[in-house]
């Protein structure tokens, strides 16, 4: 028998939070709490899904699967979203590989029950689709980010979501786990580590990175960091105002500055 989350259980995931009152009622005897390991795959490429996973601590990684099996992150869920939801709406198949990639406390809700509320909610149905596009809007951002910018910026948007997500804790990767997740070679990523660390804003030891100076490594970091973080703190907002400066075009704030 799953056993039932608390309304506090609920508030550590924003969007099970923002569930209206009658679908919560429906969901919640039938949210499971569930265990991972870091790199556990949760689902892969071409995987039916059977459940949408709900991080509550944990960070899940969504990769793309090349033919040679190397896969890249193009997306990764916090307690701010979740994973399987496109199934919940339209197809039940994984476009792409899910990895643990922080451990921590995830549930579980059955599919059919997400597509239930889906058909049968307007709410549901506005909020589940407002959380996606955001998350596509997140993969194109790193698609853009592993295109022009350099290893160390993109090292410094990844930790810094990274922090988020573990509330300050060190986070255990290792250049090689690094260079995988970006898409970079493993020389790069040391290079990369080794500057960070000599300006202060990291430190590293046996596979354990610890962020030191936070302001100094938003600074360092791409514009990519801060767009996705401002895309995600809206999306529960209303349409009109979801998008940054109130659809305002990034080629108008360019001419402002």
């Amino acid at each position: 028998m799953a056993k039932v989350q608390t309304d506090h259980d609920l508030r550590s995931n924003r969007l099970l939070g923002a569930l209206e009152s009658a679908s919560r009622k429906r969901i919640d005897p039938h949210l499971e709490p569930i265990s991972f390991k870091l790199g556990d795959m949760v689902c892969d490429a071409g995987g039916l899904l059977k459940h949408a996973y709900f991080p509550q601590g944990s960070v899940l990684s969504l990769l793309t699967v090349l033919e040679n099996g190397a896969g890249i992150e193009t997306a990764n869920i916090g307690r701010e979203g979740a994973f399987g939801l496109f199934a919940a709406m339209y197809s039940r198949v994984s476009f792409n590989r899910c990895i643990v990639q922080l451990e921590g406390h995830t549930v579980r809700c059955p599919i059919q029950l997400l597509q239930y509320e889906f058909r049968n909610s307007e709410h549901v149905r506005d909020l589940f689709v407002s959380y996606s596009e955001t998350l596509l809007s997140q993969v194109q951002q790193t698609v853009a980010c592993n295109t022009m910018h350099s290893t160390e910026e993109r090292m410094c948007r990844w930790l810094l979501m990274m922090h988020d997500r573990a509330e300050g804790e060190a986070l255990p990767y290792t250049h090689e786990f690094l260079s995988h997740i970006l898409g970079a070679n493993r020389k790069s990523v040391t290079l990369a580590a080794q500057s960070m660390q000599t300006a202060g804003l990291i430190s590293y030891h046996r596979g354990a990175i610890q962020v030191l100076d936070r302001p100094a490594l938003e600074k360092a970091s791409c514009e990519c960091y801060a767009i996705v973080q401002e895309r995600f703190d809206a999306f529960l907002t209303p349409p009109s105002t979801a998008v940054p400066g109130h659809n305002r075009s990034r080629s108008d704030q360019n001419e402002k500055n």
